[in-house]
This record gives C-alpha cells, sequence and structure tokens, in this order.
C-alpha cells in the first residue's frame, strides 16, 4: 500500500531562518538634568513669554542710543516748543504723543519721554543686575559656611541675617545717599549712584537667598557623596565649593531670577523718594515722582513709566516662577 509523500518545509507564515522575529527597538537616549529642566521649561509658553520680553528689554537697555537715535531724541535735550506756554502741559492729546515723540514729552521740559524710558531702563536693570549679584554671592557663601560647619559659626552668620532683615533699610539708603560726595575716586555722579544704590540694596538682600542656602548645606552636609570626599582627604573649601555649591546651583538660579525684580522696585522707591540718581538722568522711579504733580492734567506722563515698571517686573516674575517649575527634581 502506497502512503502520500510527505513534504518537509517550514510552517505558513513562519520566518526563514536567520530572521530576527522582534521588532528593533528604539535607542534610548539619557538626558542631563539641564536638558531635562530645558524641555520642562519649553512647556510652559507663559515663562517662554516672559523670557522672551526680560531678553527685548535687555537689548532695549543696551541699544538705547541707537534706539533713540532713530525713533526720538536724545533724553537730555529740552523741547519746549512742544510745551503748552499757558497751560504748561504738553501739546496734542495723550501727554503730546505723535510721530515725532512716540511716548510724548514730559511736561516740564518737553524731554522725549520714549528716549528717556530706554534709558531709565538702563538705570534699573543695571542696579537690580548689579545687586543680585553682590546678594547672590555674598548669600551663597555665609549660607553654605553656616549650613556646613554648624555651631558657633552658624550661630554667628544667623544673627547677623537677623539683624540685617530688622534693619531699616529703607531708611538707611535715603541718609546714605544723601550725604554722599557728587564725584568720589574720579567716579562721576550718575555712575557713583549707581554704585551706592546697587551695593545698598545688594548687601541688604543677602540675607533671603542666604537662608535659603543654609537650609540646602544642612540637608546635604551628611548626604554619602559628602562623606565620600571627607574620607578622601578633601579640604573643607573643596567640600564647599566643588561638593556643596554644584548640588545648590538650582536654587540660587532660581532665586537670582525672582530678586532681580525686587531690586527693581527697590531702585524705583529709592529714585521716587529722591535718593536715586539725579537729574537730568533718566529714572523711572524719579519720573513717577514728577508725575505726582501734575497726573491730573496729564495721567500718560504717569501711566507710561508705570507700566515699564509693571512690564519688566511681571516678565521676571514669570520667568522665574517658570524656571523654578523647570529645575523642581519633583516635577513632571
Amino acid at each position: 500500500m502506497t502512503t502520500p509523500t510527505e513534504t518537509s518545509g517550514p510552517p505558513a507564515g513562519a520566518q526563514p531562518d536567520g530572521a530576527s522575529t522582534t521588532e528593533p527597538t528604539k535607542k534610548i537616549e539619557g538626558r542631563s538634568p539641564g536638558r531635562i529642566a530645558w524641555d520642562r521649561l519649553k512647556r510652559d509658553k507663559i515663562a517662554l513669554a516672559g523670557g522672551a520680553v526680560v531678553i527685548l528689554l535687555i537689548l532695549a537697555a543696551i541699544f538705547a542710543p541707537v534706539l533713540s537715535s532713530l525713533f526720538g531724541h536724545s533724553p537730555y535735550d529740552p523741547h519746549p516748543d512742544q510745551i503748552n506756554p499757558d497751560l504748561g502741559l504738553p501739546k496734542g492729546p495723550f501727554g503730546g504723543i505723535s510721530s515725532d515723540f512716540l511716548l510724548g514729552v514730559d511736561p516740564t521740559f518737553g524731554r522725549d519721554v520714549f528716549s528717556r524710558i530706554l534709558y531709565g531702563a538702563q538705570i534699573s536693570l543695571l542696579v537690580a543686575l548689579l545687586a543680585a549679584v553682590l546678594s547672590v554671592g555674598i548669600g551663597v557663601v555665609m549660607g553654605i559656611m553656616a549650613g556646613y560647619f554648624g555651631g558657633w559659626v552658624d550661630a554667628i552668620i544667623s544673627r547677623v541675617m537677623d539683624i540685617l532683615l530688622a534693619f531699616p533699610q529703607l531708611l538707611f539708603s535715603i541718609a546714605l545717599v544723601s550725604v554722599m560726595p557728587t564725584s568720589a575716586f574720579g567716579i562721576p555722579d550718575k555712575w557713583l549712584r549707581v554704585m551706592i544704590l546697587a551695593v545698598v540694596i545688594g548687601f541688604f538682600g543677602w540675607p533671603y537667598i542666604g537662608r535659603i542656602v543654609r537650609g540646602q548645606a544642612l540637608s546635604l552636609r551628611n548626604r554619602e557623596f559628602v562623606d565620600a570626599a571627607r574620607s578622601l582627604g578633601a579640604g573643607r573649601a573643596h567640600i564647599l565649593f566643588r561638593e556643596l555649591l554644584p548640588n545648590l546651583v538650582a536654587p540660587i538660579l532660581v532665586y537670582a531670577t525672582l530678586i532681580i525684580p525686587t531690586n527693581i522696585l527697590n531702585e524705583a522707591a529709592l529714585s521716587f523718594l529722591g535718593a536715586g540718581v539725579r537729574p537730568p538722568t533718566p529714572s523711572w522711579g524719579q519720573m513717577l515722582s514728577d508725575a505726582v504733580k501734575i497726573y491730573q492734567a496729564d495721567p500718560t506722563y504717569m501711566v507710561i513709566p508705570g507700566l515699564a515698571i509693571f512690564i519688566t517686573v511681571l516678565a521676571f516674575n514669570l520667568f522665574g516662577d517658570g524656571l523654578r517649575d523647570a529645575l523642581d527634581p519633583k516635577g513632571n
């Protein structure tokens, strides 16, 4: 009896020899903490908008002479022909706004408000940035020393912080600036007052970041990487600035971003009270002080510098909040 011939071969649908049955997998790419923070920040459109406004403000302050010559006039040159001699107010509506004076003129001398806003941004941002650098520098050093060493070092630094936080900064600033000479060490009055304002605001601002850094250093000083560095014979300076400090970059960066708008408000308050730069050097706070006398007749002159301060502070705060969320390791 003949049987059917059996055929051998791979089953239907089987892959030939040597072919892989698994699909190619995607390559897993590691991301650095900076890349993770940037990816989080990119998702925050409000923070990016605030950062864009901050960059535009900084560029406008840097290129104030160029923008003033292209779209306005010198902030120091008076234009009495733009002032109504009978009323003592700018000619035309909204503070004299026209194609020649984009933001109008000041009611006293007829100076270009657009140029004075740009040059005022130089003063405000320069004082705020210098004060932030000073306060962050002192606060980081003092805070990290207090947190790491503890004991009597922590006690002394903490008491100094408490005294400075209770000190009447505004009264001291007014008293100091009022008795300063118009020039010293060959520095003109304008830049001398800028330096004084930055030193006063920055010196009284370091206890805030000092407390933050101290708290972070207290939680890090007993971590494994610090013990490992200590067991390998690393000195105190190495542990403070090579081991602890890199782990404090995120809170320091966030605080530095958030303290700048506070410094801008402090500079505007001091200029408003007459303790800032002297006229005719433009200053946002000084412009607000001048506008108080005539705001009922010419409210535009008060609104424009007020909006400049509001937009600048808001932009820095929005960017700082977004940066804080992006650098938060517990964030999504």
